[in-house]
């Protein structure tokens, strides 16, 4: 039986700071704010809206204006979310070992589908991904299992032959609760007091380099096998 290697998107895969930072400091412009400075939005993206504008505005959910704004953000994100966003140096050819050993690899993401399938498709990911799932695919978004286990189903692959790839604790807890084992993506979206290692994911890659080491050790015994 195969295996299939699941990954987060943004901040795993993308790095699609730049073009959320930049939408976020669209909404800094139109209120007569200067923009802040990448670094600092860097470390939300992997929180969406939610995090971009609390840290670019002191917007929260529940605050009056809130949600107007947010669909401004998603508007002006939607228009240019592929401007910058690149996939992080090395995953092309993480990718392409994957499949080489014979492997499935999917992607599993919070973001939505409409924000999310545009740049899937702009970076060439669409046609190899064994199973794409979004924010609004399953009926409960990550942490819950849900969406794991979706990507598990539409693969065709058992839920304990997968590993799970993320940036986010998140992703850890969604993978732990649908069983599979998980790698914290450290180089990813972290905010700055973020501790990937303090996780519990069965491995922590601090790089792109060091996803596949990580990935391998945590494959069936017997896949792990056929590599040896």
């Amino acid at each position: 039986m195969t295996a299939l290697v699941l990954f987060d998107f943004d901040g795993t895969l993308a790095d699609t700071a730049p073009d959320l930072a930049a939408a976020a400091n669209r909404q800094r412009t139109r209120q007569g704010l200067a923009p802040l400075p990448y670094e600092t939005l860097r470390p939300e993206a992997s929180h969406g809206a939610r995090g971009l504008l609390r840290v670019a505005l002191g917007l929260k959910p529940e605050d009056p204006g809130y949600e107007a704004v947010r669909l401004q953000f998603l508007q002006d994100y939607a228009e240019e979310s592929t401007v910058h966003t690149r996939l992080f140096p090395g995953i092309a050819e993480l990718l392409q070992r994957i499949r080489g050993h014979g492997l499935s690899w999917g992607i599993v993401t919070n973001k939505v589908t409409r924000l999310a399938v545009p740049i899937i498709e702009h970076l060439g990911l669409a046609p190899h991904s064994a199973a794409t799932v979004c924010g609004d695919t399953a009926e409960h978004p990550k942490p819950h299992p849900a969406p794991l286990l979706l990507a598990a189903r539409q693969a065709g692959v058992s839920p304990e032959r997968c590993v799970y790839v993320g940036d986010d604790l998140r992703d850890v807890q969604a993978a732990h609760a649908a069983g599979m084992p998980a790698v914290a993506a450290a180089y990813g979206y972290i905010g700055i007091d973020g501790d990937a290692t303090a996780w519990q994911a069965e491995a922590c890659a601090d790089s792109v380099e060091a996803l596949w080491p990580a990935i391998r050790d945590l494959l069936p015994a017997d896949v792990r096998q056929t590599m040896a």
